[in-house]
């Protein structure tokens, strides 16, 4: 039987783990599948965003994305994060399978993405074994959605505040860590001063900082993986 060729995009900031994943995933199409892979491969954001262009111009498919979320920002700084590419993914390439795959455990966090970015499978690299990966791409191949056990774990659990951490937040946290100064804030993201300062006090109160300053805030953004 003929086996329908697949095509996907593997991010992670990792080259090792990005060829672990490719390996096994070709090993998926030396056994039962009814499918074969066309496999890229990139470390960053802006190697992401460079094959989803070519894609788009080529008027070719891309079939599923696996990605983690704490890749390198892009240059432009417009793409901070592997949430931020899936955002563009879901807005340019519709059709296109997202499987997340995060060390993060946080449960604040994991509900935000399922709930900005919806992801066809999302793994926790605590849980991530050779079959694990294995059953999250068949699944997600054949139209299954595949959650790993500690997501489910962490999705039963209520959070305290239905409020979703989008790209204009991730902004502002990714301008703080890096010492940018508020004046320069509105150069880099779409809002004015008085909009990202007002923005920056409600991440406080979501994440329960009481400090003055902004140290608290990046040191809480960064334990959930925000940046």
């Amino acid at each position: 039987m003929r086996k329908e060729k697949l095509s996907a995009l593997i991010a992670d900031n990792c080259p090792l783990v990005c060829e672990t994943y490719k390996n096994i995933a070709s090993k998926i199409t030396k056994k039962t599948s009814n499918f074969s892979f066309n496999i890229d491969i990139t470390y960053n954001c802006n190697g992401a965003y460079d094959i989803i262009k070519r894609t788009i111009e080529k008027e070719t498919k891309l079939d599923f994305v696996v990605l983690d979320l704490k890749l390198k920002p892009s240059s432009n700084r417009k793409i901070l994060s592997g949430e931020d590419l899936g955002f563009l993914i879901r807005k340019l390439l519709p059709n296109t399978k997202i499987i997340v795959v995060t060390d993060c455990n946080d449960n604040y966090r994991i509900h935000n993405v399922i709930k900005s970015l919806n992801p066809e499978s999302f793994l926790t690299k605590s849980d991530l074994t050779s079959d694990e990966f294995k059953n999250a791409i068949k699944n997600v191949a054949n139209n299954i959605p595949y959650y790993s056990k500690t997501v489910l774990k962490l999705l039963r659990k209520e959070v305290s505040s239905n409020f979703i951490i989008d790209t204009i937040d991730r902004q502002i946290l990714y301008e703080l860590s890096i010492g940018s100064k508020m004046k320069d804030m509105p150069n880099y993201i779409p809002l004015s001063a008085a909009s990202i300062e007002k923005r920056k006090r409600h991440l406080k109160k979501v994440f329960n900082v009481k400090d003055k300053g902004d140290r608290e805030l990046i040191l809480v953004a960064k334990e959930k993986g925000y940046i």
